[in-house]
């Protein structure tokens, strides 16, 4: 699945769902080292729990971030 970001550096996520696993989660744009950390520690974990470790978490004084943005992804991807 490829999701537009808002609202943050980075402008698309692209990312697979397998067994309601995450994989391949890749950003393109953003800090990437950050980003390939995130997309390291995320892969092959349960939709459902990258979410609930992931979502509201903001960057500096935006409302949203990165993973904020992969969280809404998932449940976008999941139809949570």
């Amino acid at each position: 699945m490829q999701y537009k970001t808002r609202g943050v550096c980075s402008q698309v996520i692209n990312f697979e769902i397998e067994d309601d696993k995450v994989r391949n989660v890749e950003f393109v744009g953003g800090c990437d080292g950050n980003l390939q950390g995130i997309s390291s520690l995320i892969d092959g974990m349960d939709v459902r729990e990258a979410i609930s470790k992931i979502e509201g978490i903001r960057c500096g004084y935006k409302k949203t971030s990165c993973p904020d943005q992969l969280a809404e992804a998932l449940k976008k991807a999941t139809g949570e």
